[in-house]
């Protein structure tokens, strides 16, 4: 194995001033061209805006040295060295308002380490990396930074102490018993003199390592690259950098810009400042290609040409951030991200049919010939379904409230502006726009992009095969009985409600029998009810009185005829597709 390395990505995420920088360069042996706050305007400001990498390299433990299946291991230029384990650090900016890059950063790390100031322990942003954490990735490391600021004498206490309010945050969490460690990376701040070495690097270097599995790479399947940079070099062209999310490229390939549907042919290539001739999936790479102007991209997608696509709007599997207040209602704006993007986006909320409620989530495909209920909201236990007509409907579906909640849940999200992403990546919805300074959490949902609709009119072309439906509940009752096989019925429809569309549908009595709607009855909303099978003896008892005080009234509708001594109810249920262009009513057979 001589000679080969393999390369993780490793995030560094916090809050704003937690001393994720200085971590970061404490870490690393080399730096990109993006890294360390290089950009002038960070400098400027004196904090990170945008995503910044670095790497350092430690021999492969001989836990790692028999890579697992797809794992690819890339020869260095040096004959004969040792195999390496080079770590990728993503750091990623810690201000509220740039979460967005936040998001980003995290989709495309392995491990996360969570950086926080001791003297002041979890803050808002901390928390959000924390949900962060826990969508995009598998394995957390916690470093309490800054353990220079506190007292000599009461250094350990305060550790001690802040370790274990830091496991307690964590208890609740996929990150249940992640390692904790203290470290100083950047002993008397930033204004100390360089010459100040930061305290707990190598322990920190050791502990990473442990940490660190490999994840198994795939370099078969179309190329893509997210990128995060691109800048022009004078004399050999502009170059794109970024982490390659799937498949491999090498020299000579030609890649598309898809935002752009421009194609160029990859000129050279460096994984930091290393020459290469091609590069896997995980691998973070720059790819440097000629007639390009950089300021068309500032961030964005690469890709194989012709494999990726832009969609209008999306089905999306989701599931809610329990730390966010508040429910999810259908028709709502998020900001959605995907990959580098975010686009504000309306979402609607549908669910399995109820008796499909139990059923095993699928996350990898979308069935259209299945039927799905809309909802209002997004269910969870506690959630009220609102009520449409009748309630009834609601109330059924929303078992949800009593603790029968559906597995899996969709949204159909509308993107404001389209978007280009693969298939099955990772989507987040979003408040951005809440208060930063408000203690709440703004990330709403998380899910996997099931199904993209490419075509711009998908509403008229592609909607209709989604096949959403409403239950619609009405209730009314029998005024009066017309014979032994018809009834007239009221308060079912409206006085204005066109009841020929209702004609033929189905009807159920509160004493059990089955009547069909026949036609309209005067001009009121009253209805008349053809009964197939005729009402039954004890039916006629419960109408008998109407009949005998309605006797003499004919077939009029004179005011102030006397009710029935007991109400016999008439009940319609019916179903309601969504995107059905033509409204139709549709009842079980």
């Amino acid at each position: 194995m001589a000679g080969r390395r393999v390369n993780v990505n490793v995030g560094v995420l916090g809050h704003i001033d937690s001393g994720k920088t200085a971590l970061a360069r404490a870490l690393s042996t080399t730096a990109s061209t993006a890294a360390f706050d290089k950009q002038p305007q960070s400098r400027e400001r004196g904090i990170t805006l945008d995503l910044g990498f670095s790497c350092f390299s430690v021999p492969l433990p001989a836990r790692l040295r028999p890579a697992p299946l797809g794992a690819e291991l890339e020869p260095e230029p040096e004959p004969g060295a040792e195999p390496r384990l080079q770590v990728t650090l993503v750091d990623c900016p810690g201000h509220a308002s740039l979460i967005r890059t936040i998001i980003g950063g995290a989709q495309i790390i392995d491990l996360m380490v969570l950086v926080i100031d001791v003297t002041k322990g979890m803050q808002t942003q901390s928390a959000e990396c924390l949900v962060i954490g826990q969508i995009a990735c598998q394995k957390l490391v916690v470093v309490l930074n800054k353990t220079d600021l506190l007292p000599e004498g009461k250094r350990q206490a305060a550790i001690e102490k802040m370790t274990k309010k830091m496991q307690k945050t964590l208890e609740h969490t996929r990150f249940r018993g992640a390692p904790i460690i203290p470290v100083a990376a950047r002993p008397g701040g930033p204004d100390a003199p360089e010459t100040e070495a930061p305290q707990g690097i190598p322990e920190l270097i050791e502990l990473l390592t442990s940490q660190i599995s490999i994840p198994r790479r795939d370099p078969s399947g179309p190329f893509l690259m997210s990128v995060d940079h691109c800048f022009s070099i004078k004399g050999q062209g502009t170059v794109m950098t970024g982490t390659i999310l799937s498949g491999s490229v090498s020299l000579g390939d030609s890649v598309e810009i898809p935002t752009l549907k421009v194609v160029r042919k990859v000129k050279s290539m460096q994984m930091f400042h290393t020459p290469v001739t091609s590069a896997v999936q995980g691998d973070r790479l720059g790819i440097c290609v000629t007639q390009f102007d950089p300021k068309l991209l500032e961030r964005g997608l690469v890709c194989a040409p012709e494999s990726l696509h832009t969609v209008h709007a999306a089905v999306v599997s989701v599931e809610k951030i329990p730390y966010f207040r508040g429910s999810l209602q259908t028709k709502a704006k998020f900001h959605i991200t995907v990959g580098h993007e975010t686009v504000m986006g309306r979402v609607m909320f549908f669910s399995p049919a109820p008796d499909g409620f139990d059923h095993e989530p699928v996350l990898d495909s979308f069935d259209f010939s299945q039927e799905y209920l809309f909802q209002e909201q997004y269910l969870c236990p506690g959630s009220v379904p609102a009520e449409t007509d009748g309630g009834e409907a609601d109330r059924r579906v929303g078992q949800a409230s009593e603790g029968r909640c559906p597995r899996q849940q969709w949204a159909l999200v509308e993107f404001e502006k389209p978007v280009t992403c693969p298939r099955l990546c990772l989507v987040i919805g979003s408040r951005l726009d809440t208060d930063i300074h408000a203690n709440t959490c703004r990330l709403a949902f998380h899910g996997i992009l099931l199904h993209g609709l490419e075509d711009k009119n998908y509403a008229e072309s592609a909607l209709p095969r989604l096949r959403v439906y409403k239950l619609k509940h009405k209730h009314g009752i029998v005024e009066r009985v017309m014979d032994d096989y018809s009834v007239i019925g009221r308060s079912l429809f409206k006085k204005e409600t066109n009841i020929q569309l209702f004609v033929g549908l189905k009807v159920h009595l509160s004493t059990g029998e089955l009547g069909v709607i026949a036609s309209a009855f005067g001009q009121s909303g009253k209805f008349k009810v053809h009964i197939p099978g005729g009402l039954s003896p004890e039916s006629k008892k419960i109408l008998t009185p109407t009949l005998k005080k309605r006797g003499r009234a004919g077939r009029g509708e004179e005011a102030g005829q006397p009710e029935p001594v007991q109400h016999v109810a008439l009940s319609l249920s019916f179903k309601r597709y969504v995107f059905d262009t033509h409204k139709r009513m549709v009842q079980s057979p």
